[in-house]
């Protein structure tokens, strides 16, 4: 797919500030730092639509970033993040929940894991959490630039024998830095928002 004209539209904490207009929403979720904003500017070929930071848990909203009309990507923010207080985590915890359980227009969930680990616990909980959504999604290993190429498939296979040891879940490579796999994204998001 090529983007043409992307645009960010709004950053919500409340159902009364989501867009209206009834899009197709792609949602981003993972732990902080593990890499949401790079992968929609990758994804979108923009350096910085999507605001990044080396700094965990910068992203406190949910961010909805209009594709040419077509859908939207959503923005969620990281998990795991410690220096949020607890009140903040349970509020934002909160709202994440109420998007994802009552949100019609979500086609699909990317969740983003970092290819150079095992999975945490909290990537865990959120594996279990979207299982139970019963919501259509991915499991994206990003950062695949900071390993070897010849060893990206088998970190690619060790993190699905951990979190879906079934196997029935496409679980993919990705990185920022090496568009390489953003056409087999682009194939799996399009078959979805049709």
């Amino acid at each position: 797919m090529i983007v043409k004209n992307p645009k960010f539209e709004v950053s919500a904490v409340s159902s009364k500030q989501y867009p209206t207009n009834h899009l197709p929403e792609v949602v981003l979720v993972g732990k902080s730092n593990v890499g949401k904003s790079s992968f929609v500017n990758t994804m979108i070929n923009r350096k910085s639509l999507a605001r990044t930071s080396s700094e965990p848990g910068k992203t406190r909203q949910l961010n909805f970033y209009n594709i040419d009309d077509l859908f939207y990507f959503v923005d969620l923010p990281g998990y795991g993040y410690s220096k949020m207080s607890k009140k903040e985590q349970l509020k934002v915890g909160e709202f994440i929940e109420d998007y994802l359980s009552k949100r019609e227009e979500i086609r699909l969930i990317i969740f983003l894991v970092d290819i150079r680990h095992d999975p945490t616990s909290n990537d865990f909980l959120m594996y279990d959490y979207i299982i139970r959504s019963g919501l259509p999604f991915i499991i994206l290993a990003n950062k695949a630039d900071k390993i070897a190429k010849t060893k990206v498939l088998d970190y690619v296979k060790n993190i699905q024998k951990q979190l879906n040891p079934m196997g029935d879940i496409v679980s993919i490579p990705f990185s920022s830095e090496r568009k390489v796999y953003s056409d087999d994204v682009w194939n799996i998001i399009e078959e979805y928002i049709k």
